[in-house]
């Protein structure tokens, strides 16, 4: 772990050889489990970023962090360190369901580790759920919602259950081990979530994505609203003014190429102007304020046309098209990746 953080420094550090203006606004630690770093690592970490980057107008500091291993000194660290915001993977309040999902950790250790998170000093906390799990109930799921809300947080990722290629639970489905959840009770537990939050005062601003007015995770917009961002690690997406790259995927090819002293990247894209604007759609459609008509990058006369065609899905009630915006209504979220693609595909 330690040749892991020294790597990753010196990753941090490529990205400065040319650029000594990087002023990172947001941070997040993610796509794993950054936890599993021991106390005097990840502080090493921390500090490794801040002698790398200007952080003088860094806004937030998130951390995903395992609820079956948090500790209350390791999160005091954190604290100390300038880390503001921690999500916690609890998926499911259901042991049963967490058990479907492969996860070790008791719904208990959820509301411990919240504990713990205030105690050190955080008051921004997330709590990611997943829903259409296999043999999950409207009724359970309800139960994981109320549960979640108990934790009197500001902000809830809900997400449905995906089978992602070569992972356990796709291998499981295929063989035929259980039966995945229904389309229509799928959408019947999006809705109790809408529902169930907005009752709470925690509204939806991302399909996925719930929090109280100000509690918005601001790293992640960033990347909804198109902007730059940098990745470090193996598999870790960069987003730079329309290049886009990605790193190594397997973690010793991305070992051996780091020291080279060139970025540990496999693909290079630029998008052509089309590319931007498609993906822009793609996007911000996903945001509850929808897509903002002024950063498409296209001229009145472009603009007009693309109004013109997608006036179709207005009559249908799928979206709203406004002077400035256009953003899904309740029906389009239904079906949002569908309208999704109808929109960015004039371009």
């Amino acid at each position: 772990m330690d040749a892991f953080v020294d790597l990753l420094l010196a990753e941090a550090k490529l990205w400065t050889f040319d650029r000594r203006d990087l002023t990172p606004r947001t941070i997040f630690f993610g796509g794993g489990t950054p936890s599993l770093l021991p106390a005097a690592s990840m502080q090493r970490l921390i500090v490794g970023l801040k002698d790398r980057f200007d952080l003088s107008q860094l806004e937030e500091w998130t951390i995903e962090i395992n609820p079956a291993t948090a500790d209350l000194d390791y999160l005091k660290m954190l604290r100390a360190e300038g880390v503001d915001r921690l999500s916690f993977g609890a998926q499911s309040f259901d042991r049963d369901e967490l058990k479907t999902l492969e996860r070790h950790h008791d719904p208990a250790d959820v509301e411990n580790s919240i504990a713990m998170a205030r105690q050190a000093g955080f008051q921004r906390l997330n709590v990611d759920l997943i829903y259409a799990i296999p043999n999950q109930t409207l009724e359970s799921w309800r139960r994981s919602l109320d549960r979640a809300l108990l934790l009197q947080i500001d902000h809830l990722s809900c997400y449905g259950l995906t089978y992602e290629s070569n992972t356990p639970m796709t291998v499981r489905k295929r063989l035929g081990q259980f039966t995945p959840s229904t389309d229509e009770l799928e959408l019947q537990m999006y809705k109790q979530a809408r529902d169930s939050l907005a009752a709470a005062g925690i509204e939806w601003y991302e399909i996925s994505n719930y929090a109280r007015a100000g509690q918005e995770c601001r790293h992640n917009l960033i990347y909804w609203t198109g902007g730059n961002y940098i990745g470090l690690g193996p598999s870790a997406a960069s987003h730079v003014d329309g290049h886009r790259f990605k790193n190594l995927p397997h973690l010793r090819e991305w070992e051996q190429a780091v020291p080279t002293g060139q970025l540990p990247v496999v693909e290079h894209e630029l998008l052509s102007p089309g590319q931007r604007i498609s993906e822009r759609i793609l996007l911000q459609l996903r945001l509850r304020c929808g897509i903002d008509l002024n950063t498409l990058e296209i001229d009145a006369d472009e603009r007009a046309a693309w109004v013109e065609r997608i006036t179709p899905l207005a009559r249908k009630r799928l979206i709203s098209i406004t002077p400035t915006h256009v953003h899904l209504l309740d029906a389009g979220l239904a079906v949002a990746d569908a309208v999704a693609l109808e929109l960015a595909g004039s371009f």
